[in-house]
Parts: C-alpha cells; sequence; structure tokens
C-alpha cells in the first residue's frame, strides 16, 4: 500500500512539473472512499490551475476521475479507491456503544467513525434524502429505521412508513415500532395517514405533548405529492412546518428533487440534507441546497453528503443485505417479545461534532 500510494504522489508531482507548475506532495490520509494528498505549492499559484489539470492527472493514476480543492494551506487532490471496503452492518452496530435518544445511524465519516444524526435536535427537525437509482437511498432509510428503532423502546420512538412502491421499506414491517398498520403504499391509505399525523400534531400542541418521537419515512417523496395531489401535499406541508414541536419528524427520499416538486415552503423546512450520487452539477445544488457540494462526483452504493447548516460531511453507509436486514429485524423483534431491553442510555454526553444535532462517536 505504501508503494503505491509514494509511486502515485510521485506521478502528481510529474503531470503538474510538466505543465511548469512546481508542486510538492507533502503528504495525505487514506479513506473508506478515497486517498487525498496534500499538495503544496508556491505563493500565488492559481487553484484553477490544477484543477484543469484533472483528466490528466486521473489518466496518469489510473483513476476514473480526481477531484481537486482548495484546503487551509494546501490543495488536496482526492483519488477514489478502487479497493473500497464494505462496511458491516453488525460490525458497525457493534462498535457505537453510547447513543442519545431518537438518534439514527448512518454509516462512517472519511476517517472510519461511526456517524449518528440526532433526529430530535432542533437543527435537523426534518431530513431530505436524494440520489438517482443506485444511489443507495433506501438502504440508507432501512438503516435510520432500523437504527432508531434498536436503540429506543416504543414509548420513545414510533415509526410510519409510506411506501407507494411497497418494496423498500416492507423488511422493517415486522418492527414493533412501527406505527399505523404496516407499510403504506395505496395511496388513499398513505393520504389518511398524513392527515391522521397532521390531527394528532394538532391535539399534542393543545396537550403541550411531543411522545413518543413520530419518525415518518417516506420512500418516494415525488410519487406521493405527485399522485397524492392537493391532499397529500397539503398535509406533508403542514407536518414540516409544524411538526417538530409535536415530535413529527419527517425523513423523505426523492431522486430528483426540485422546486416545482417541493415549493418554496416545503423546501425551506429541510434543513438536513442527505445526497447520493446525482446527474449533474446542477442537479447537485438543488439536492444539497448548496453551491460546490460535489455530489456529481460521488460513486454511489453508499456514497453520500450529509449537508447542515453551511457543513459538508462525506460518509459511507454500510452495505446491508437483504436477508440480513431481515434477520436483524427478527432478532430484534424477539428480544423485545422476550423483553429484554437493547436499548442504549446515554451514561455521558457523545463527542458533539457540529452543534447542530450531528453526533461523531470517537472509535
Amino acid at each position: 500500500m505504501r508503494h503505491t500510494l509514494n509511486a502515485q504522489a510521485d506521478r502528481i508531482e510529474l503531470v503538474l512539473a510538466s505543465h511548469k507548475v512546481p508542486a510538492q506532495v507533502r503528504g495525505g490520509r487514506v479513506t473508506p472512499n478515497a486517498v487525498k494528498f496534500e499538495v503544496i505549492t508556491p505563493l500565488g499559484t492559481r487553484v484553477n490551475r490544477i484543477a484543469a489539470l484533472a483528466e490528466e492527472l486521473a489518466l496518469a493514476l489510473g483513476a476514473r476521475q480526481v477531484a481537486v480543492h482548495r484546503r487551509a494551506g494546501y490543495i488536496e487532490i482526492e483519488v477514489p479507491r478502487q479497493d473500497r471496503p464494505r462496511i458491516s452492518l453488525e460490525r458497525l452496530f457493534k462498535r457505537v456503544r453510547r447513543v442519545p435518544p431518537a438518534t439514527a445511524l448512518l454509516g462512517v465519516d472519511e476517517n472510519g467513525t461511526p456517524l449518528l444524526l440526532r433526529v430530535d435536535s432542533p437543527d435537523v427537525a426534518h431530513v431530505l434524502i436524494a440520489g438517482t437509482t443506485g444511489s443507495g437511498k433506501t438502504v440508507l432509510m432501512r438503516l435510520i429505521g432500523l437504527s432508531l428503532a434498536r436503540w429506543n423502546r416504543q414509548a420513545q420512538v414510533q415509526l410510519v412508513l409510506l411506501d407507494p412502491k411497497g418494496r423498500g421499506l416492507a423488511p422493517l414491517a415486522p418492527l414493533p415500532h412501527v406505527w399505523g398498520g404496516g407499510v403504506l403504499r395505496d395511496m388513499g391509505d398513505i393520504t389518511r395517514m398524513l392527515e391522521r399525523l397532521v390531527h394528532l400534531m394538532e391535539e399534542r400542541d393543545r396537550r403541550g405533548s411531543s411522545w413518543p418521537r413520530m419518525i415518518v419515512l417516506v420512500d418516494e417523496l415525488a410519487e406521493v405529492i405527485g399522485v397524492g395531489g392537493r391532499a397529500a401535499s397539503r398535509a406533508l406541508t403542514r407536518l414540516v412546518q409544524r411538526g417538530r414541536e409535536a415530535g413529527i419528524h419527517v425523513i423523505a427520499a426523492t431522486q430528483k428533487p426540485s422546486s416545482t416538486l417541493l415549493g418554496g415552503i416545503m423546501k425551506g423546512n429541510f434543513p438536513v440534507r442527505i445526497v447520493g450520487r446525482v446527474a449533474s452539477a446542477d442537479d447537485a445544488r438543488v439536492a444539497a441546497g448548496v453551491g460546490g457540494s460535489g455530489a456529481e462526483r460521488l460513486r454511489g452504493h453508499g456514497d453520500f453528503i450529509l449537508v447542515t447548516g453551511g457543513e459538508i460531511i462525506r460518509f459511507q453507509a454500510p452495505h446491508v443485505e437483504e436477508e440480513g436486514l431481515r434477520q436483524a429485524v427478527h432478532q430484534l423483534r424477539e428480544q423485545r417479545r422476550i423483553g429484554r431491553n437493547t436499548s442504549t442510555p446515554v451514561t455521558r454526553p457523545a463527542r458533539n461534532a457540529f452543534q447542530r444535532g450531528l453526533q461523531l462517536l470517537a472509535r
């Protein structure tokens, strides 16, 4: 591995020198998805000169593509790993020991550290997941639902599963935390459930209640809005506007979010975005809500960025085979049935990385 990295560093320096850009690779780091080289250049070197050489760098390194970023004091050249390791769900669960309430597991960040999202944080509230087919949206939705059920009792968190296709969220249906009759796929049933949640929100507002937390997983937002029409859209809009204080949180996935689809009010009420592979830089900007996120360069299959409050965090979701997921759900159901408590109360605070409901736990 070290020999390969040294050879790649030499090639980077040779390519830049051939274009009269004197540079030195002073080191770097290996992440689950990429190797990131730290390149030092003379004062006054324009970053776009090096960015313009991305194709030649990729050719010299035998990579599909490379990315060039400006960092504090150096330029970073990111080379995707061809031997990207798969992350085991079981091993990842074993590494996570202390979990705050209403917190979901997302995967591991670029340092290999488990990444958690506290859904009931005031700065999270609702989450929009976007990405093309093959980006890993549905697998991530399943992981979020499973991890919430694993670390919370039914009295703390309940799940509402809305899935017009009926396949994506189906493995979660046996969980004892599921509220409202399993996976709802008929659009009439979905619309009635959304209206029921609005009534629940209003009732909780009157009582000043927010328990248990209701996590509404929507596995194709575009279809719910497009087919469900005005009634479904109106109910969803009310939930994302006012649901947080009543303990109702929407986590919705879509292939291609747009202002036309979401509308200004809906779009403004998803403060957290999780973006997988998208087709273009324009799609990346719409999905992430900010420019320059680089989502168009993601590799798919669980390679995501998380965007919140101007921070962009790249992470890798674990690979979850459907049979393995069903076994995990069955095991959790059996543990609850015989009265074993698998929730893990917090005995000391996890390290708060961004003060916006994001928790990074030390390995």
